[in-house]
Order: structure tokens, then C-alpha cells, then sequence
């Protein structure tokens, strides 16, 4: 699967010179960040929709776009798949695979405890993000 994504980030930078009006990637990321990271998000929201509403197919296709969409992001910020499969790795070590990092230091330190005794877990960042009303 890893292959599948790299080959993809392969194509995106090579893409990413083009002639606009022949490439799609080209286009999007002559659009900039913002446009880049509002597609990614339109992508995510139709995932969740149809994912909602039962339809695996197209919970399939638009989970395709937005890979893609997610490509393109990494590689106008300099991302390279590589960097977000380090991550990975550094997050099962901590706390297994199917774990997402909690956004608490006090929270990384009980779930690290309980799935790898004696292994103490700094948080490499804390911050307060607040919602918006």
C-alpha cells in the first residue's frame, strides 16, 4: 500500500510543473496551500457522508480523491510519505498500531503505561486548541 502512495507523491511532484491547463495537479497547486487544504477537507467531508449513508463504493472513490488530495498537500509543504510513515512507527511503539496519539501529555503517559510498562512517554508538544462557538 505504501507503494501505491509513494508512486502517487512520485507523480504529483513531477506533475506539479506541468502546463495548468493540462494538469490537474499542476492547476491545484498553482492555487496554493489554502485551495489545497480546502479540497482535502471537502474530500474528508464526502468520505464521511457517504460513509454515513452506507455506500461503500463511493466511500472507495472519494477516499481515493482524497489521498490524492493529501499527496498533493504533503508535497507543497515538503512532506514526504516517508516522514508520515516514521510517525507512524514512533505512535505504535508508544501506544500499538490502531492508536491514535491523545492530544494530553497526562493522557500519552496512562495510555504508554498501560500498553508498554516501564517505557516512559514525554509528549513532544502541548498545546491548548481551543473550539470555536
Amino acid at each position: 500500500m505504501t507503494d501505491s502512495i509513494e508512486r502517487l507523491y512520485r507523480a504529483v511532484l513531477a506533475a506539479r510543473d506541468q502546463d495548468p491547463a493540462r494538469s490537474r495537479t499542476a492547476k491545484l497547486m498553482q492555487q496554493g496551500t489554502g485551495k489545497m487544504a480546502k479540497k482535502l477537507a471537502e474530500e474528508a467531508i464526502e468520505v464521511a457522508i457517504d460513509a454515513v449513508g452506507g455506500d461503500a463504493q463511493a466511500v472507495v472513490r472519494e477516499s481515493a480523491d482524497m489521498i490524492y488530495n493529501m499527496t498533493v498537500l504533503w508535497a507543497e509543504l515538503g512532506i514526504q510519505p516517508e516522514d508520515v510513515w516514521r510517525e507512524m512507527e514512533r505512535r505504535e511503539l508508544m501506544l500499538g498500531i490502531a492508536e491514535k496519539l491523545p492530544k494530553s501529555p497526562v493522557k500519552v503517559a496512562k495510555a504508554a503505561s498501560a500498553r508498554v510498562p516501564g517505557r516512559p512517554i514525554v509528549a513532544a508538544e502541548s498545546r491548548v486548541i481551543r473550539k470555536r462557538h
